[in-house]
């Protein structure tokens, strides 16, 4: 069975913005920019995903999160 996803906000009305999205888990999938500058050392298994703070302040203001 695969998880529901539900968008709650993003920068921008197309595709391929930063976006914030909860799922049925009562967990966040965040969807941003991959950055690869940032010297961390990062698992294998694990992802990095750069957005913008504009989203948080968002979802906040919007009660969403």
């Amino acid at each position: 069975m695969s998880v529901k996803v539900t968008k709650l906000v993003s920068t921008c009305e197309l595709q391929d913005c930063p976006t914030l999205y909860a799922t049925d888990r009562d967990t966040l999938l965040v969807h941003g920019e991959t950055p690869t500058d940032h010297g961390l050392d990062i698992p294998g298994h694990e992802a990095l995903v750069e957005i913008p703070m504009e989203l948080v302040r968002r979802a906040v203001r919007d009660n969403l999160i």
